[in-house]
Order: structure tokens, then C-alpha cells, then sequence
């Protein structure tokens, strides 16, 4: 076969020889947990009949959990693209590309904390990227509507001029200068081509100075004028008021003439600022997203979007080729509505102690995801097609001709009955909606046909009702319409650049939503912070499928808070989306049925909102060893040769499970062992205080924040790693640690007291309470702060012999006998 026609990726299925004992496994690991529950339910303990009942239904609540998060990881899968065979068939010699166009979306809303230069580095390996320069729009939404951001992108078109020609001339990777210039490589050593290396000085030497000019904007506006920003023309900054303010839209390159210094055509970078009005309600980044959407479409309206946040820079080139080669396959492409690479991180210490590369998720979790129907949520590093944002069903065959059921499941809820109940009751009504569906994909039809010119007679009046649709889905703007329609992209040709803008600048007002599907159906999806999870899942719904590559080279690199608080902090942020999507009704327990959604794929996402419920009996289970060793109490009763078969084979799954998954999905132990740790501890912490502000904010209208206070200095590389900052998020899993270390000492002290006989059942005990404090450890390190003067563990191990000394000394004093002093017989009768 012509090497051009051949597939242009193949799924790479894990070996049978590691997931069959995987399998295997996971059906044992059912079983005994059947066996298990079966034995704690009918052997309680009378005499602590407290414990036990909380005991048994923590447990039983931390089975379902396990069924939701491992039964979809059942049929993993990786993926090879094949870049070769893809500009064979869309980059033929002598021809120009017909590879898609791709719009590119980054995000920012506050310079000060979102550093300019980070932005600059994110936007300038966008504008290097390997891809044709006609192909490639990036749009930057200013949602703070900072000047900085302007001056700061203004910059960034000047410098991308020499930068852009000197990452293609030489291939560099990754094309992020401020990565790129701190790679510890000696390029002196090899015998390198001295043009390169004198380039390379004078590229370094202009990002130098471009840097100076970022931070002296930085400096300059650390102090707001008290009239306001000025421009250059004298004329006040619109974004003064950053909650008044019109929308504001700068084309700094592309469609204007300006070219690299070579010559040569640049891609177009665009700033964006929507508008922002007193009274309206702006939907944070979700609303910032929308309005990118429909900016990019009037202007240039590419296919596929891309959106990474501002401190997610490219990290390979070829990124978005290995999009294509999913997106653009004729035989697989046209069900894909997005592919989600993996994020990876930079700065983060050597033995990433909150578990921030989050690998068992990235390499584990979304590897099995992608063998059912693909990653659940639209993160940062996604590229996606834009008909399926546009709440369009994926073309595919389906049962049933309506659409996405979007109540109750049939067998719960009146309006959503048996379609075949409907059948044999109402025929005439069913006819009159096959009818009805009819008409209106005729309606549809025709004003396609319209739009590429066709003639067709009594289209016209068809033609006025679904537009009328349309605009009522997508808005008011003409232009907007018409490029919804076009499945390939493209804008209209007969409107000048002046009229285009106009047009943008309409699509961004605070009122264009009103009365639309926008956040409903349309776009980023409303409701959550957690957007990106909400939108996945609604396109899933309506039949589409999502990819999940990694390739070779890290496509994406950014930069995550390494800090205890602010990792705690990012944590709430993921858990409180996923408890208002819970309190929502796109809930996955009850929407969407009816629509394209597998039910594995269904319980991943149950298991994405259900998981913040899991720090209550996370929480209460954690505190019973403390119990148990204060009271001298268990919640098992003295266990039988068969009970101690059964725990021991939970056990030896549980570690098998780990170890066959770390197997399969390249993970190492230290990883999976910092995953389980983080995980008791966001569930303390996190999770919970999500779960408490979610609540509120749903059910009672109120919205809480827990603030941080940064009370650290720098510290070196990893400087943020030691910076202490208080927060309410350390109270919980503080108040842990210290009562089960207070349990161990006290249980340790009664042993020593009562003699040989009370040394077996502490051993249950104590095990259950070191499990707590294991976990808990890196909480404790990330608690106490800088480690330049003692060790940690020296100082934790030093407080906790201190304090058994100090009980056995209290309780069991050598010199002094309990019952008195001892009398002997002498032998002499004193009477």
C-alpha cells in the first residue's frame, strides 16, 4: 500500500502478558472484597459496636470508590503517530499545505501573579511552532485588562521577529527561549557549525535585553498613577476600571505586514479583552474561553483549537502535527472531538513530595480511559474541533433519531419514558416528530446548500427559520452564524479586515450571551470551576470520542506549585468543581442518558464528581486507630484462621493491583507511593473544605475563601518548595497526625504497663495508626517548613521518644514499688 495512504496512528494494545494477570487480578481482588465485607458484616464487635458500624460502612464506601476508579482502567491502550505519512498526504512537494488550520488559545487574567515573561515564553514557542505560518492564529485573552499585558505582548510580536527565524533555521527544541537558554548543554564541545554558535550568542544577547525590558514594564507598573494608565497617544487606557471596561482587540501580527527579519511571513498573534460591564455576569475563565471562541471564529475561523494556559509553553514543536495525524485521519478522524496530551512539569524537586507530576493519573488512569472513549476532561494542552464545542452530534449512526437526553434516566422520570412505550401508545405523535425531524434537517440542509451558492427553489423561507434557530443558539452576529456552518473552517472573503473586527469586537460584549445556549450547550460549559471536565463530558455525550498521545518528547511543560499551601489550594480548586457539578444537573449519575456515553466511560466520570464525598469516611477512618488505642478497643474482633486468610489475600491484592498498574503504565514506585500519600492527605484537607464550601455555595448562596498568607523567604532552587504559608486547609490533617502520634504513645506506654499479654492485641492497633502517620508524613515535612538546621525526621522521631520515655518513666517507676514497700518474713515471731 502507497506509504500516503496508510493510517496516519495505530493503537498499541498493553502486552497480554501484562494485562491479563492485571485482569486476573482485579476479578480475584472482587472476590475477596466480597469475601471481606461478608465476614466484618456478620462478626461485630459487641463491646465496641460503635466502631465497628463506622468502621464497616467506611470501608464498604471505599470499595464502591475502588469499583468506580478501576474498572475503567480495564482495557488500556498507548498510541504511535506515524508525522511521515501525514505530510505525504497534506504536504506534497510543489503544492501548498493542506494541513487544518489550528487556532491557538492562551489564557491570563492577573500579571502580577501570572508573570509577564512566563506569558512572553508561552506565546513566543507558539509562534515558533513546527507548522505552517498561514495555518496558525494565536488569540491571548486578557481578562484583567492590564496594560502590562499589552506593553508585555507588544514586546513579545518585536521579539518573536528574530526569535521565530532562529528556532526553524536550527531546529532548536524546546522553543520557549527562557527553557531553551537554561539547558546545562555545552555546545562548544561537539563540533557544532560556527554560525550556529554565533547566532545563538546574538539570540541570547536580544533575550536579555527583551527580559529587561519585560521587568522594567513589571516595575513600572507596580505602582498604579492615581488618573489611570495612559497610552501612547495620550488617550486613557480602556482597562482602567477592570470591571468596566469595553472590549478591547489588538492584531499585532499576521494580516498587517509585519514579517520576521528573514522576510518571511509570521503567524498571527491577536490580544483579546472582553468587555466587562457592572451587572453582568462574566463566568471567569469558562466566559473568557467563550469569547475566544467566537473571536477566532469571525476572524479567522480554523477548525481545530488549541488551548494551553499562560505558563504551559510548547515543549516539541511538532505538537500539533501529532494532533493531525488523529484529527486529520479519513478513516478515524471525523469521530474525534478532542486529543489531550499529558502535562508534564518543570521545577518541581527531585522527590516531588505533593505528587505534582501526578503521573499515576497521566500514565495509569487516562491510558485506561483512552481504550473506552477517550480522556474525560479538556485541559490545558488540548487540541479540539470546534464543530463539537459547538454542541454538534459526532457523525456516527444511532439507534434512536432525538437527541441527548438531558433529565433523569427513561426508568426515574415521567418526561423521559420508554421510547417503545411511546411507540405503542402515541403513534400519531411519533410520526409527527419523525416529520418534524425531517423538515428540520431539510431546513439545515438548505441553507448549506445556500451558503456555498447552490440554487434551490422555496429554500428561501426554510432558509429564514433556521437561521432564526441559529442565532438563537449561537447569537446575533451573521458572521458568527455562517462560520458555524462551515465544518472545515474559513471565513467569509468579501468582508474587509475593518468590518471583521467590528464584528469581533460585538461577539466579546457582556450581552451577547444573553438569551443564547452559550455555557448551556455551546462552548465551555457554565456551572463549575472545573470547566474543563463539564465540557468533556457533555461532548462525550452527544457521541464523540477523544484521544489520548503521548509522544516521545513532552508536547507541553509548565510550571506547578510546589508549595504545600498552594498545592493544597489547587487541590480545593479541581474538588469544589467536581462537588458543583455533582449539585448540578449535568450531574453523570442522571445526565445524559440516552446519548453516546459508554457506561465505563460514565463511571470514570461519576468517579470525577463522587470522589470529594470520599474525605468524610476518609477523615472518620483515620481518627480510629487513635480510638482504638486510647480506648483499648478494635473494630475487628479476635480474627479465625479463615478471617486471617481473607485479610492477608485483600492485602496481597492491594499491592499486586499497585504493582501491576505501575507495570503497565511505566510508573515507578516512588510515584505511585507519593500519589497514595497526597491522597490521604488532599482527602483530609482539600477535599473535605471543597466539599463544606461547595455545599454552601449551592445549596445556601454563599461563597467562601480560604486566603493564604505567605510567611517564607527564598531558599534557593527550590525555594518555594520551603515557603510555610498558613491556610485552614492544614488544620485537618494537623489535627490527624497529632492524635494518632498521641495514640501510638499511649498505647505503646499501657502495653509496657500491663505487661507480655497486652502486646498482641496492640500490634493491630499500632499498625492501623502507623498506615495514618505514614501517609501523612510528607504533610508533616511540607508543615514544619525549611529543613537547613535539623533534619525532619530527626526532629519527629526526637518528639516521639521523648514522649514514650517520658509516659514509661510516669507510669512505670523503678525505684518505687506500686503496692508499697516489699516485706520479707524474717522467721522471728514478734507477738
Amino acid at each position: 500500500m502507497d506509504e500516503g495512504r496508510q493510517p496516519l496512528s495505530r493503537k498499541l494494545p498493553i502486552p497480554s502478558s501484562k494485562i491479563s494477570p492485571y485482569r486476573l487480578i482485579i476479578i480475584l481482588r472482587l472476590v475477596i472484597l466480597g469475601l471481606f465485607f461478608h465476614y466484618r458484616i456478620l462478626h461485630p464487635v459487641n463491646n465496641a459496636y460503635a466502631l465497628w458500624l463506622t468502621s464497616v460502612i467506611c470501608e464498604i464506601w471505599f470499595g464502591v470508590s475502588w469499583i468506580l476508579d478501576q474498572f475503567p482502567k480495564w482495557y488500556p491502550i498507548t498510541r504511535e503517530t506515524y508525522l511521515d505519512r501525514l505530510s505525504l498526504r497534506y504536504e506534497k512537494e510543489g503544492k501548498p499545505s493542506q494541513l487544518a488550520k489550528v487556532d491557538i488559545f492562551v489564557s491570563t487574567v492577573d500579571p502580577m501573579k501570572e508573570p509577564p515573561l512566563i506569558t512572553a515564553n508561552t506565546v513566543l514557542s507558539i509562534l515558533a511552532v513546527d507548522y505552517p505560518v498561514d495555518k496558525v492564529a494565536c488569540y491571548v485573552s486578557d481578562d484583567g485588562a492590564a496594560m502590562l499585558t499589552f506593553e508585555a505582548l507588544s514586546e513579545t510580536s518585536e521579539f518573536a521577529r528574530k526569535w521565530v527565524p532562529f528556532c526553524k533555521k536550527f531546529n532548536i527544541e524546546p522553543r520557549a527561549p527562557e527553557w531553551y537558554f537554561s539547558q546545562k548543554i555545552d555546545y562548544l564541545r561537539n563540533k557544532v557549525h560556527p554560525a550556529f554558535v554565533r547566532e545563538r550568542r546574538a539570540i541570547k544577547r536580544e533575550y536579555e535585553e527583551f527580559k529587561i525590558r519585560i521587568n522594567a514594564l513589571v516595575a513600572t507598573a507596580q505602582k498604579v498613577p492615581e488618573e489611570g494608565w495612559t497610552m501612547q497617544d495620550g488617550t486613557p487606557w480602556p482597562g482602567n476600571n477592570v470591571r468596566d471596561h469595553p472590549g478591547m482587540i489588538q492584531v499585532f501580527l499576521g494580516q498587517s505586514g509585519v514579517r520576521d527579519v528573514e522576510g518571511n511571513e509570521l503567524p498571527s498573534l491577536v490580544y483579546v479583552s472582553r468587555e466587562k460591564r457592572p451587572g453582568f455576569e462574566h463566568h471567569k475563565k469558562a466566559g473568557a474561553m467563550n469569547a475566544l471562541v467566537r473571536v477566532s471564529a469571525v476572524l479567522s475561523n480554523a477548525p481545530y483549537l488549541l488551548n494551553v494556559d499562560c505558563d504551559h509553553y510548547i515543549n516539541n514543536s511538532k505538537a500539533l502535527r501529532e494532533a493531525m495525524c488523529f484529527m486529520m485521519d479519513p478513516q478515524s478522524g471525523k469521530k474525534i472531538c478532542y486529543v489531550q496530551f499529558p502535562q508534564r512539569f518543570d521545577g518541581i524537586d527531585r522527590h516531588d513530595r505533593y505528587s505534582n507530576r501526578n503521573v499515576v493519573f497521566f500514565d495509569i488512569n487516562m491510558k485506561g480511559l483512552d481504550g473506552i472513549q477517550g480522556p474525560i476532561y479538556v485541559g490545558t494542552g488540548c487540541v479540539f474541533r470546534r464543530q463539537a464545542l459547538y454542541g454538534y452530534d459526532a457523525p456516527v449512526k444511532k439507534k434512536s433519531p432525538g437527541k441527548t437526553c438531558n433529565c433523569w434516566p427513561k426508568w426515574c422520570c415521567l418526561c423521559c419514558g420508554s421510547r417503545k412505550n411511546k411507540k405503542a401508545k402515541q403513534p400519531k405523535k411519533d410520526k409527527k416528530k419523525k416529520s418534524k425531524n425531517k423538515e428540520a434537517s431539510k431546513q439545515i440542509h438548505a441553507l448549506e446548500n445556500i451558503e456555498e451558492g447552490v440554487e434551490e427553489t422555496n429554500a428561501e423561507k426554510p432558509s429564514d427559520m433556521s437561521r432564526m434557530k441559529l442565532e438563537k443558539k449561537f447569537g446575533q452576529s451573521p458572521v458568527f452564524v455562517d462560520s458555524s456552518l462551515l465544518e472545515d473552517g474559513g471565513v467569509t472573503g468579501d468582508l474587509k479586515r475593518a468590518s471583521l473586527l467590528k464584528e469581533a469586537i460585538q461577539v466579546i460584549s457582556c450581552g451577547y450571551e444573553d438569551k443564547t445556549e452559550w455555557g448551556k450547550e455551546v462552548g465551555w460549559i457554565y456551572g463549575s470551576v472545573t470547566e474543563d471536565i463539564l465540557t468533556g463530558f457533555k461532548m462525550h455525550c452527544h457521541g464523540w470520542r477523544s484521544v489520548y498521545c503521548i509522544p516521545k518528547r513532552a508536547c507541553f511543560k509548565g510550571s506547578a506549585p510546589i508549595n504545600l499551601s498552594d498545592r493544597l489550594h489547587q487541590v480545593l480548586r479541581w474538588a469544589l468543581g467536581s462537588v458543583e457539578i455533582f449539585l448540578s444537573r449535568h450531574c453523570p449519575i442522571w445526565y445524559g442518558y440516552g446519548g453516546g456515553l459508554k457506561l465505563l466511560e460514565r463511571f470514570s466520570y461519576i468517579n470525577s464528581v463522587v470522589y470529594p464525598w470520599t474525605s468524610i469516611p476518609l477523615i472518620v477512618y483515620c481518627t480510629l486507630p487513635a480510638f482504638c488505642l486510647l480506648t483499648g478497643k478494635f473494630i475487628v474482633p479476635e480474627i479465625s484462621n479463615y478471617a486471617s486468610l481473607v485479610f492477608i489475600g485483600l492485602f496481597i491484592s492491594i499491592a499486586a493491583t499497585g504493582i501491576l498498574e505501575m507495570q503497565w503504565g511505566g510508573v515507578g514506585i516512588d510515584d505511585w507511593w507519593r500519589n497514595e500519600q497526597f491522597w490521604v492527605i488532599g482527602g483530609a484537607s482539600s477535599h473535605f473544605f471543597a466539599l463544606f464550601q461547595g455545599l454552601l455555595k449551592v445549596l445556601a448562596g454563599v461563597s467562601t475563601n480560604f486566603t493564604v498568607t505567605s510567611k517564607g523567604a527564598d531558599d534557593g532552587e527550590f525555594s518555594e518548595l520551603y515557603l510555610f504559608k498558613w491556610t485552614s486547609l492544614l488544620i485537618p490533617p494537623t489535627t490527624l497526625f497529632i492524635i494518632n502520634v498521641v495514640g501510638v504513645v499511649v498505647g505503646i506506654s499501657d502495653a509496657i504497663n500491663n505487661g507480655y499479654d497486652s502486646w498482641g492485641p496492640l500490634f493491630g492497633r499500632l499498625f492501623f495508626a502507623l498506615w495514618v502517620i505514614i501517609h501523612l508524613y510528607p504533610f508533616l515535612k511540607g508543615l514544619l517548613g525549611k529543613q537547613d538546621r535539623m533534619p525532619t525526621i530527626i526532629l519527629v522521631w526526637s518528639i516521639l521518644l521523648a514522649s514514650i520515655l517520658t509516659l514509661m518513666w510516669v507510669r512505670i517507676n523503678p525505684f518505687v514499688s506500686k503496692d508499697g514497700p516489699v516485706l520479707e518474713i524474717c522467721g522471728l515471731n514478734c507477738d
